[in-house]
């Protein structure tokens, strides 16, 4: 009798093992039996870029299975020229698939590869980002990729909504960041539409970033940054500037706005990783084409600074829509 029981029990075990490795063997299989491995270069590290690529690396996973992608993540330290070195890396390492976060490490993958896939992530204007002149949002070449803009013309109606009485804005961002020279363009000329005098502080690196800020606030009524990822690097240190000088400033995004900012018009950067991720997983598994891909967006959301409106006496109007930043 305990022998049969044996026999049984070995039986089961071996069912059991045949059973998990066939489901291996399918998994594989639905995966095309291929590992993919990954380059992410990312500019530098602050939170909205660093949510990115998480989001990114998460949905990734989530679409391909953990054991069939490895990532190799580099971050730049906010140099161009690193970027250059990572994205050779990665072409010379014949990785599948570049990801792409900002517009320096963008332009620098879009300049050394062009036979692996790469998709930018937290990139404000990929015609201005590429160089491409009356783009259509297909790219027709090895690019594609998701966008942190939202609109502009909401960002600038919302420094009249809460200081309607703002005569004079001061925009502070950084020069070498091209994207932010085309946010600052447009957000200029719509509040000199409505009669703003508008002051540009163009500053050239980490360095500078106080003293102009300091500038920018003595001399105007409130503050526009767009995203700007010397910005977002800075932004404790214009904090500072602005609560000496009681300036509301309005930020392109919410990590901004959470150290030095009174609102924002922002997307989720963890959200808008994820899309990347999705994008990136039909790219592997040869359900779509990047060259056809069109670029991607996120809905953006008003939120405002509750400590930096208490301190400058703003009111956030009733049922205005905008939810408290956490």
């Amino acid at each position: 009798m305990k022998k049969k029981i044996l026999v049984v029990a070995v039986a089961v075990v071996a069912v059991i093992v045949a059973a998990a490795i066939l489901a291996g063997v399918l998994a594989g299989q639905n995966n095309g039996g291929k590992k993919y491995t990954v380059g992410i270069c990312q500019l530098v590290q602050h939170p909205a870029l660093d949510q990115a690529t998480q989001g990114f690396m998460d949905a990734l996973i989530a679409e391909l299975g953990e054991e069939n992608v490895v990532f190799d993540l580099q971050n730049a330290s906010d140099d161009a020229n690193a970027c250059t070195t990572i994205v050779n890396k990665f072409k010379n390492s014949g990785v599948d698939l570049v990801m792409a976060n900002a517009t320096p490490a963008l332009n620098a993958a879009f300049t050394a590869i062009t036979d692996i896939p790469i998709l930018g992530t937290s990139i404000t204007e990929y015609g201005v980002a590429l160089g491409i002149d009356n783009f259509t949002g297909v790219s027709g070449m090895n690019v594609s990729g998701t966008s942190d803009l939202a609109p502009l013309d909401e960002q600038a109606n919302m420094i009249l909504e809460l200081c309607p009485d703002v005569k004079s804005v001061g925009i502070l961002y950084c020069a070498s960041e091209k994207n932010s020279e085309y946010q600052v363009r447009v957000v200029r000329e719509i509040l000199e539409q409505r009669g703003v005098t508008v002051n540009e502080y163009k500053f050239t690196d980490s360095t500078n970033v106080k003293s102009f800020a300091e500038a920018a606030a003595a001399n105007n009524d409130a503050l526009y940054v767009p995203t700007d990822n010397v910005v977002a690097l800075c932004a404790e240190i214009i904090g500072e500037v602005v609560r000496e000088h009681e300036v509301p400033l309005f930020a392109g995004e919410e990590n901004i706005a959470r150290s030095c900012g009174v609102a924002s018009l922002t997307i989720s950067y963890y959200d808008l990783g994820v899309t990347t991720g999705k994008m990136a997983a039909k790219i592997l598994k040869g359900e779509a084409d990047v060259s056809k891909m069109p670029i991607e967006y996120a809905t953006p959301t008003k939120k405002y600074n509750k400590e930096m409106c208490n301190l400058l006496g703003i009111t956030i109007p009733a049922g205005s829509g905008y939810e408290e930043i956490k």
